[in-house]
């Protein structure tokens, strides 16, 4: 923010204070019976939080993380803190405050200490996606203004052609891993007098040095810093083609509003380990495995990639885990096909339900005696698993709740930083989203006669709008509602159900609405189905509605059910409708499943790993 009298700066830290202190009272005086932790902290910015915390838990581990392959190096708060602090001092140094600031790559350290020395004192930070190509970086660039960018290896070449072409607004490179500046020659595109442009590459660990050098002479510009906590401090781009990105800007209190209210409806202890190993720069992995760990005095504990997840968790043993779907689903997959090659398919069943029985109805934890095995696997100290960002299999979740790991999914979007709702922890529903938080709300929009609509959420957590596009703010925040364009209802004791999409809504010749999501989620029960996508074909003579579904069918069960006929595309077609006809005889007519295409690659997806329904390669065989 731009300074202010130190009179008037106090004007404003009174005012959010008073703003704190009313949402931990919401928090209080919540009449509903799953609100169980109701003293949480009151903060009223990102920095007060880490300063806060750091004085809470200074010797607590703030990070497990690997600079270089080899064990685990650990991090305190008290350390963390101290580079926070030395960044932050070295980027105003360079002439940085005020600015916009860019950071991408890998989920790690450096990563985190960039964002955190940009957000509590120096400009905004614009986090960007790692798996955008070098057109759409490029123009996010443009568009948010940015004049630096923290960047990693990988990416080292984009930003240093980015910078040798000129157009943007960047002045400074910096990369984390390396140790020494650099000046990088870049040969640019289309220019055959083979003449190479010079980039300086500026070292984030000798930046790090000279702001400790800043901070022991006695420079607090940054520790000092003012923090406007209503203004935008985070811009986030959604997934998507740079056409189709919106930049969501969201403030120091939309983020400090979900650290005080979500873990109203479950616990965390200031001794967990979360397990990080999604993209940071989603609002998902950002708020709630990377600054709630932090507010709770918790420690983050980094996976280095997506086939070192069992070996990480053995070195770390985490208790919590927060994900996508298809992580568990692929967890979950793995289990039963290791029960499955010991012959132990009917027990473990059994036990399933043993051990669910004594769970719900006697609150007793037996599943040691039936799958300490399995739970070993995973650390042995896992007591949370947390699915978000598309639907899962209820029956998913219940499985790993018998096997001793309370499961539980939650919702939410990057338009309200990202908490919607969180199934409480004493209380779930698996086939739920959750229930609303304290202090906000959730109300059902212009619902059916079946009571489903658009589901709406309202909060201190609700983003301050799209960046340069309020005519796009204006559609989705309505009278303080945020709609989210997700339909569902909500149940008689505050349990949100999603259905689907609205703009995914099939609507029949008839006038019968379908939701996609539905029937996809009533597939993903069959064994042989990995993942499908439901929608709308049109008939011949454009007098009828067709459902079709493109099926990714699980090959190894297709195999093992087909032997040598799954290479025979009709015998294929022939066993996957007996599992589209069990769906379809469940449902009335107009939702049934009349076509099938059957592929051999999965879906293609965003990189949120959702499935692109515009994308006509999807509703075809392949």
């Amino acid at each position: 923010m731009k300074p202010v009298s130190q009179e008037e700066y106090n004007r404003m830290l009174k005012d959010d204070w008073d703003w704190a202190n009313r949402l931990v009272q919401a928090v209080k005086d919540d009449p509903r019976k799953y609100v169980k932790y109701r003293d949480p902290r009151p903060i009223i910015s990102i920095k007060n939080m880490i300063e806060t915390s750091t004085q809470l838990f200074p010797d607590h581990i703030a990070f497990y993380t690997k600079f270089e392959k080899g064990p685990y190096k650990t991090i305190t708060f008290k350390e963390y803190m101290a580079d926070i602090n030395s960044m932050g001092t070295q980027l105003i140094a360079m002439g940085l405050k005020e600015n916009r600031i860019a950071i991408i790559g890998d989920t790690n350290y450096t990563w985190a200490v960039s964002d955190m020395a940009v957000v509590c004192g120096t400009g905004c930070a614009v986090p960007l996606d790692k798996e955008l190509p070098y057109a759409d970086l490029r123009n996010l660039i443009i568009e948010s203004e940015a004049t630096a960018v923290f960047f990693d290896k990988k990416r080292e070449p984009i930003f240093t052609r980015m910078m040798a072409e000129g157009g943007t607004p960047l002045k400074y490179l910096i990369a984390q891993q390396e140790h020494e500046d650099r000046t990088v020659e870049v040969a640019l595109e289309g220019d055959e007098t083979g003449a190479k442009t010079p980039v300086q590459v500026l070292s984030f660990w000798k930046l790090l040095e000279a702001g400790k050098a800043l901070v022991a002479g006695g420079d607090r510009s940054f520790i000092d810093a003012q923090i406007d906590s209503r203004e935008t401090s985070i811009i986030i781009f959604t997934s998507g083609t740079t056409g189709m990105a919106k930049g969501i800007m969201l403030s120091h209190r939309n983020i400090c509003a979900d650290l005080i209210i979500s873990p109203t409806v479950l616990y965390v202890s200031d001794h967990e380990i979360f397990f990080s190993m999604l993209p940071i720069h989603h609002t998902y992995e950002y708020t709630a495995d990377f600054l709630m760990p932090h507010y709770k005095g918790s420690a983050v504990a980094h996976c280095e990639g997506l086939k070192y997840i069992l070996k990480n968790i053995q070195e770390v043993h985490p208790t919590f885990f927060l994900g996508v779907p298809a992580v568990f689903e692929t967890l979950h997959k793995q289990i039963w096909k290791s029960i499955r090659a010991k012959g132990k398919e009917s027990v473990a069943k059994k036990g399933v339900k043993i051990s669910l029985f004594f769970r719900n109805k006697l609150h007793m934890d037996v599943s040691n005696l039936f799958f300490k095995e399995i739970k070993e696997q995973f650390g042995g100290r896992f007591r949370m698993f947390i699915a978000g960002g598309a639907a899962i299999n209820p029956a998913i979740l219940e499985d790993f709740q018998a096997f001793g790991i309370q499961a539980l999914q939650g919702y939410g979007l990057s338009e309200c930083a990202p908490m919607g709702a969180l199934n409480p922890d004493t209380c779930p529903k698996a086939a739920s989203i959750g229930v609303a938080f304290p202090g906000g709300g959730a109300m059902i929009y212009e619902p059916n006669e079946d009571g489903i609509g658009e589901i709406c959420v309202r909060g201190e957590n609700v983003m301050l709008g799209y960046y340069k596009r309020p005519d796009l703010t204006a559609e989705v925040i309505q009278d303080g509602w945020l709609h989210t364009g997700d339909l569902g209802y909500i149940d008689k004791d505050g349990y949100i159900f999603i259905t689907g999409r609205a703009k995914n809504v099939i609507i029949t010749k008839n006038g019968k609405n379908v939701f996609p999501e539905e029937l996809e989620y009533e597939l993903s029960l069959h064994e042989c189905i990995n993942e499908s996508m439901v929608f709308e074909l049109e008939s011949e003579n454009k007098d009828d509605t067709i459902i079709a579904a493109s099926i990714y069918p699980d090959w190894d069960v297709v195999k093992a059910a087909l032997g040598d006929d799954a290479n025979d595309a009709a015998k294929v077609e022939e066993y996957l409708w007996k599992a589209v006809n069990e769906t379809n005889a469940g449902n009335p007519a107009y939702k049934m499943i009349k076509h099938i295409f059957v592929r051999h690659t999965p879906l293609e997806k965003n990189t949120s790993n959702k499935v692109v329904r515009f994308r006509p390669g999807n509703k075809q065989a392949n």
